[in-house]
């Protein structure tokens, strides 16, 4: 169980990690693992390789259950060789990754090593492809989570960014395409791995990491509690469980949470946690793009993915960060048949020439895209204020919302009254005796006239003005008749996605 290295295993204890097969047992139902290929041994010659020929070759590959449900798991052994890839270690994971297709059950890859096994040369590299290629073809398919506890450099970070999910250990993860060393040499940069590649980063500046957490046995349990809420396979639907939460429960305290006033901040946290089942959810890239939340949860028992403005940052506003983070996970619920519910409260997109000339234009339409193309069911509820384009990409009727519901304060137009009246009435204003009175006069009438929930809904973009109160059994309700929709879709090979 400790490898044939005891030294190794201590080295291994002594940096706070575990070994691959501990982990294994950590993620896994007590007793369940079968191991596969335990015997596996490398056939490399050459740089003293024929003199070490450990069993595993440095991957421990199996399958075993996760609550009772099957799951194919391999685990990087870095006590052999760094954990680094060679031939029949990539042999090993692709056998694994076949076994996981046919039987249509999700993969879990325990990631901690050197990248390619440098004395194998051209052999180990084409290894790698043959992962990636996998991850590709199961993409969609089944479930693919990563977890990142050590070293994921060079080509083997693109395996967990193929993947549904990556999750990363504080202070021991490290992810990067060319490390320190080598980006000194050629560009004369200094900066620490942790700077460079550490899981903090990747949680909150580019995005790689969904969740990060604080040792190995919290990771692990994390990986258990978000198996629970995905299915097996695309062909299934996510785990069904009793829930003791009422469905026709009134949200009494929504009435408090989400200010009148448009300018006034508040959590949007707070408005998930009063409507979901027993107030618990799962958020997703919690520490990356902030002004947009993203969330698995349930309401009356059946997963639900969420997706809502956070006013507590920036205001809500979209941005390319928050354009992206949503539109990948509305990709990842809509391939796992998993219901969006979308909570708009929206001012609009992240004005500036930063945005636009990183490409908020072409970035921005993944979010759109997304929605467009998801054919699970899709509700929208407008909290507050959705102006502009972005009320339209955040899951509106018109780009094919199932269902969508206000509540009665909001505001729905193509922008707010105070910046409606300086561009509709600018001359008026200009040779007005009493400029801001009037002004204020003017405002409240555009108001009226068109930023109610009421103008929306006699145009039939809003389905119904509800009692915020009501939201819960309201979602479960339209939730329950959405269950039986069955798009029609048009023959095409694929959809050209705006990357």
């Amino acid at each position: 169980m400790n490898g044939s290295d005891p030294e190794a295993t201590a080295r291994q204890w002594a940096l706070g990690k575990l070994t691959a097969r501990e982990r294994i047992a950590l993620l896994l139902d007590e007793g369940s693992f079968v191991e596969l290929d335990p015997f596996a041994r490398h056939r490399a010659t050459g740089f003293g390789m024929e003199h070490r020929r450990p069993d595993t070759d440095g991957v421990v590959t199996g399958w075993g259950t996760v609550e009772g449900r099957q799951v194919c798991v391999f685990a990087h052994d870095p006590r052999i060789f760094g954990g680094a890839l060679g031939e029949v270690f990539a042999a090993k994971v692709h056998k694994l990754m076949d076994l996981a297709e046919s039987t249509g059950v999700p993969i879990v890859g325990l990631n901690d090593g050197g990248g390619a096994r440098i004395q194998e040369g051209v052999n180990a590299l084409a290894g790698f492809g043959e992962i990636f290629r996998r991850n590709v073809r199961a993409s969609g398919v089944l479930p693919q989570l990563s977890v990142v506890f050590g070293a994921c450099a060079g080509g083997a970070v693109y395996s967990p960014a193929l993947t549904d999910f990556v999750f990363a250990v504080q202070d021991n993860a490290k992810l990067f395409i060319t490390g320190p060393d080598v980006i000194a040499a050629v560009t004369g940069e200094r900066i620490s791995l942790e700077d460079l590649g550490g899981a903090a980063i990747h949680a909150s500046r580019t995005g790689v990491a969904t969740f990060v957490a604080e040792d190995e046995a919290g990771c692990l349990e994390d990986v258990r509690y978000l198996l629970s809420f995905l299915p097996s396979n695309n062909q299934e639907e996510p785990p069904t469980v009793i829930s003791s939460d009422p469905s026709d429960r009134g949200c009494e305290a929504l009435l408090d949470l989400v200010p009148v006033e448009p300018n006034r901040s508040y959590d949007v946290r707070d408005v998930i946690t009063e409507i979901v089942d027993d107030g618990e959810y799962l958020e997703l890239h919690a520490r990356w793009a902030g002004n947009i939340v993203c969330a698995l949860s349930r309401l009356g028992g059946h997963v639900v993915g969420i997706v809502a403005n956070q006013p507590s940052v920036l205001a809500g506003v979209l941005d390319i960060d928050a354009a992206e983070k949503a539109a990948r996970f509305v990709r990842t619920c809509d391939a796992f048949n998993i219901p969006l519910v979308t909570l708009v409260d929206v001012p609009g997109f992240l004005p500036g020439s930063g945005q636009e000339h990183a490409g908020i234009i072409r970035r921005g339409a993944k979010l759109l895209y997304a929605y467009c193309d998801a054919t699970v069911p899709r509700i929208q509820v407008i909290l507050r204020k959705a102006y502009g384009g972005a009320y339209i990409v955040m899951d509106s009727k018109s780009i094919g919302a199932d269902l969508s519901f206000a509540w009665p304060s909001n505001e729905v137009a193509v922008m707010g009254a105070d910046a409606a009246a300086n561009i509709i009435f600018r001359k008026e204003l200009a040779a007005a005796p009493d400029p801001r009175a009037r002004r204020a006069e003017l405002v409240a009438e555009y108001t009226e006239r068109l930023m109610t929930p009421y103008v929306a809904a006699e145009r039939g973009l809003v389905d119904d003005v509800i009692d915020p109160r009501v939201t819960r059994s309201v979602l479960i309700r339209s939730l329950a008749l959405l269950r039986t929709k069955r798009p029609a879709l048009p023959h095409r090979k694929h959809g050209n996605v705006p990357l």
